[in-house]
């Protein structure tokens, strides 16, 4: 979860430089977008490690209550 922080806080950085620097901006927002792909995927797969455990102890990724 730390990378995903890290990667949004650059995005996030990229995006306030880009605003401030106009011939530089399509290059920035591009990185910024670069960035959240990383966090995305880098999310993805910290969700997927988290279930594949659980599956792994037994326990349903969606569980529904018993109807009453």
């Amino acid at each position: 979860m730390e990378n995903v922080r890290r990667y949004r806080a650059l995005a996030s950085l990229c995006r306030q430089q880009a605003a401030y620097r106009p011939l530089q901006n399509w290059e920035l927002l591009g990185q910024a977008e670069h960035f959240e792909y990383l966090a995305e995927i880098a999310l993805k797969a910290h969700f997927d490690a988290c279930n594949a455990q659980r599956e792994e102890d037994g326990i349903a990724a969606w569980e529904t209550p018993a109807a009453a």
